[in-house]
């Protein structure tokens, strides 16, 4: 695994819609991952920063609860936790509004999710992120 242990790779998944993050997270679970489900911003970094599971990495929404927004917390983890991969999701039109001068790239998957889409694009920056970190 990417992570360098037997342990199924981590990720959290960040949703303000308990719905739509539910979901994904267990989709993401009968693949093979373990999944940390996250409401907002500040429970993503509140997992982070406890340490007590790994986490490869975190899918947020592009319109997450919570101080900071998502493009703002895409920053902070960059800074804090730089070997974990963040990937937004959203829908374009708002994802690029809420933007600003916030982030260089967008979102890169786009709502409503489709599940094999969310597993390769994860896998693909799973296995760059690996490579390189050797």
């Amino acid at each position: 695994m990417a992570n360098g242990s037997t342990d199924p790779q981590c990720l959290i998944v960040a949703d303000s819609d308990v719905l739509i993050r539910n979901a994904l997270a267990e989709y993401l679970r009968h693949c093979g991952y373990k999944v940390i489900e996250a409401a907002s911003s500040d429970e993503v970094m509140t997992a982070l920063r406890l340490g007590t599971t790994e986490v490869d990495a975190v899918m947020a929404d592009a319109e997450l609860a919570g101080s900071p927004n998502a493009f703002e917390l895409r920053i902070r983890l960059r800074e804090e936790f730089p070997d974990v991969t963040v990937v937004l999701a959203g829908s374009i039109d708002a994802a690029a509004k809420a933007a600003g001068q916030l982030c260089d790239e967008g979102p890169h998957l786009r709502r409503p999710y489709e599940p094999e889409k969310v597993v390769s694009h994860i896998k693909r920056l799973l296995a760059a992120a690996t490579w390189k970190h050797r």
